[in-house]
């Protein structure tokens, strides 16, 4: 039915009796009609009639009526049938935005796929997904997440009692995913990027002095548990992550050439890496009588399973308490190796190739130790300056 749309809007939404839906079409040929259901009275939906390139009727909706007034649905219908004019296809960019994957879609056919394979750490990025970002954007379109909307989220993480830290720790999943999404070409930008990280620095290194050094290798070379106290010793004497020295093989371990091999497959950066041996850490191999006398290769097991060890946590935990040490992390006997190494003056490139770090960046959160040894190196410039010098007549 033809009529002037600004005499029935909206005093005159309903249908005609025995009709359960109509189209009041606008005057004047323009395409727009409001079209009005028996069920919802007093209240209709604009839309747009046009043909698509190939001559075919569609339906393109501009709002209902207590979204939008006369007047704007007009506006909308105006402008769209220019764009149509010009080539575009309103139903091809619905098509295409309702094609866009969700969240929890995209996580796991594509995200995590390729985590397995070149992320080790892709079990607990499932496990932090699962927590937190699985509620609140895993049923929505990739498309839907929006700048705000993760901001303040991420500053409810922080109202529900988590740290600034493990708050970010979430932020940063999210941003990965969705720059994934958008190397896939699934989106065309990432909303997170722009959302500010606390970044809060929750640097717990806990460094030695000599009297707490003394003590704890005291401890490690005479505590009831000798197996857990030898790899504690052979971490404080190559700077080697636990998870590296746990994985680590007698065939990896070249004693001749007092080397050993860390395989790429247990690198944290999948870059494989020769540790030199020094005295020490030969010491603690000479201690051991794993070699071939179990199943497993593995230089460390453990004597009660016959298995190699996967974790040392609650052992640790026995062991620095009889050091002294409460605070003491197992992950600081790495740290403590580094700040040996420069306190020596040994070149933070040289500990960054040791402790296997992919950037200097890393390595240089040691550099403050190293005052000691750059202000001796800049104090021979001074000699050799002073000795050039002419002397005074």
């Amino acid at each position: 039915m033809i009529v002037n749309l600004k005499t029935v809007v909206p005093d005159k939404l309903v249908c005609r009796p025995g009709k359960r839906r109509e189209e009041l079409v606008d005057v004047g040929g323009t395409g727009l009609y409001c079209e009005v259901r028996a069920t919802s009275p007093g209240q209709g939906t604009y839309y747009l009639r046009y043909k698509d390139a190939d001559g075919k009727t569609c339906h393109q909706k501009l709002g209902t009526t207590t979204e939008i007034e006369l007047d704007e649905a007009r506006r909308r219908a105006k402008r769209l049938r220019a764009e149509i004019t010009l080539g575009k296809d309103p139903r091809a960019d619905e098509k295409n935005r309702k094609s866009v994957l969700k969240m929890d879609d995209f996580f796991k056919d594509h995200y995590m796929p390729h985590a397995k394979v070149h992320n080790r750490g892709w079990k607990k990025k499932s496990q932090l997904y699962d927590l937190r970002l699985k509620e609140k954007f895993g049923s929505k379109r990739l498309d839907q997440i929006k700048r705000h909307e993760i901001s303040s989220w991420h500053v409810s993480l922080r109202e529900d009692g988590l740290s600034p830290a493990y708050s970010d720790r979430f932020l940063s999943l999210l941003r990965n995913i969705l720059n994934k999404a958008v190397e896939y070409e699934v989106l065309e930008k990432n909303p997170a990027t722009a959302v500010k990280a606390f970044n809060i620095d929750c640097n717990r290194t806990y460094r030695l002095n000599s009297d707490e050094l003394s003590r704890l290798v005291a401890t490690l070379n005479s505590y009831k548990n000798r197996p857990v106290c030898l790899i504690a010793l052979f971490a404080l004497s190559t700077g080697m992550r636990i998870g590296e020295i746990l994985k680590t093989r007698w065939s990896d371990i070249n004693k001749e050439d007092r080397a050993l091999l860390v395989p790429a497959s247990n690198a944290k950066n999948k870059k494989s890496r020769s540790i030199p041996l020094n005295d020490s850490a030969i010491s603690v191999l000479d201690q051991l009588d794993t070699e071939g006398k179990y199943d497993h290769d593995h230089v460390f097991i453990n004597r009660r399973t016959g298995k190699p060890y996967t974790t040392i946590s609650r052992q640790w935990v026995k062991v620095r308490e009889a050091a002294g040490l409460p605070r003491l992390r197992i992950h600081d006997l790495r740290h403590q190796f580094a700040s040996l190494l420069v306190n020596e003056g040994v070149s933070l490139y040289i500990v960054k190739s040791l402790l296997g770090h992919s950037q200097i960046s890393t390595t240089e959160k040691y550099s403050h130790l190293a005052a000691d040894s750059l202000l001796s190196a800049s104090g021979q410039v001074a000699k050799i300056l002073s000795g050039a010098m002419p002397k005074s007549s």
